[in-house]
């Protein structure tokens, strides 16, 4: 299977319907589980319901973020490679 089919088939709504679906799934039950068993964290705060889901989201957010700065700032003009 070449490259191009892959990139094709990560691109299919149907595809990142169902990913999205998974991915939620996941979530809800890493967050069933720690309803059902005790997370005893290290500091107050991490021992809070679903502190790592959130933080996780966060986090994510934060680099996406920071990435689209960094890309603004390195990015350089339309004709620098043309010489």
């Amino acid at each position: 299977m070449s490259d191009d089919r892959r990139v094709q088939f990560l691109s299919r709504p149907r595809v990142i319907r169902r990913l999205w679906w998974l991915f939620s799934v996941v979530l809800a039950l890493t967050l069933i589980a720690q309803a059902v068993f005790y997370v005893k964290g290290y500091f107050t705060v991490d021992g809070w319901f679903g502190f790592g889901a959130m933080y996780g989201f966060l986090c994510c957010l934060l680099m996406v973020l920071l990435a689209r700065v960094l890309g603004a700032v390195l990015k350089r003009p339309r004709g620098y490679y043309r010489e």
